[in-house]
């Protein structure tokens, strides 16, 4: 069937707002890193302190038992850093044991904070602000250059291994959402999720071709399985489709 051509393709008010969302977060990084940062809550942890950052990782568990990784989707400044630079991303990340490695990664940080707070004596406080000036993450030329070399050495993993390859294959927030999604799969109480109509999909892969995280949507359509460990609940593939066959829905296993 042919393909139908791009420029023709309905593009909702939706796919636009995410775009703005994810430019605001990334430009928004001088003032929230610190509140985000893995590094930081292990810092805190060090001293007994339970960081902005920690309450935020809380908070996003809790937020995956009923809206999986829609974080990630769109306001992760992690993933607007891949998401801006994705024209110079050819590729997609290849299913395999590498999507398998943030997993582990998740697992040996969470041991360690766990690790830090006991060699701290346990927890002797809490600090939103930890780390921070003033409620601002980068008040120095020093931690600015730090936070430059993070932040490229992350496009560079998407630049290497495909479409948020960072998210795919490294990222600890994507291990504990998965996990979050997977105990809400298992027990099936209602939460956010896209659902999709095979019988309107023309078969274009225009959802597929336009995935942030490259994954085969189309495939996942047409197997009628739209849950997917990787999927971040950007909802792109239904604001690109010219069918209107994928949508937002709520519901329960």
């Amino acid at each position: 069937m042919a393909e139908p051509d791009q420029s023709q393709l309905p593009s909702s008010q939706r796919l636009k707002i995410r775009k703005w969302i994810l430019i605001i977060t990334f430009l928004l990084i001088p003032v929230t890193i610190f509140y985000i940062s893995p590094i930081v809550i292990m810092m805190g942890a060090s001293e007994g302190i339970v960081t902005g950052a920690f309450l935020l990782y809380i908070i996003l568990f809790v937020l995956s038992l009923f809206a999986g990784r829609i974080w990630c989707g769109w306001l992760c400044p992690m993933g607007a850093c891949q998401e801006l630079g994705s024209p110079l991303i050819k590729k997609t990340v290849k299913e395999g044991w590498p999507n398998w490695i943030k997993y582990g990664v998740s697992v040996l940080w969470i041991a360690a904070i766990a690790r830090a707070f006991l060699a701290a004596g346990g927890i002797k406080g809490i600090d939103p602000l930890y780390g921070t000036v003033q409620g601002i993450s980068i008040s120095s030329v020093q931690v600015l250059m730090i936070v430059v070399m993070i932040f490229s050495g992350i496009f560079i993993v998407a630049f290497l291994t495909g479409r948020r390859g960072f998210c795919h294959i490294l990222c600890p927030i994507a291990g504990i959402m998965v996990a979050g999604r997977k105990i809400r799969n298992f027990v099936g109480w209602p939460a956010l999720q896209l659902s999709a109509d095979e019988n309107l999909c023309i078969d274009c892969n225009t959802c597929s071709k336009r995935c942030p995280m490259g994954l085969d949507v189309h495939g996942m359509v047409r197997r009628g399985k739209m849950e997917n460990a990787d999927c971040i609940l950007c909802a792109t593939c239904a604001d690109v489709c010219p069918k209107g066959a994928i949508e937002y829905s709520v519901k329960g296993n």
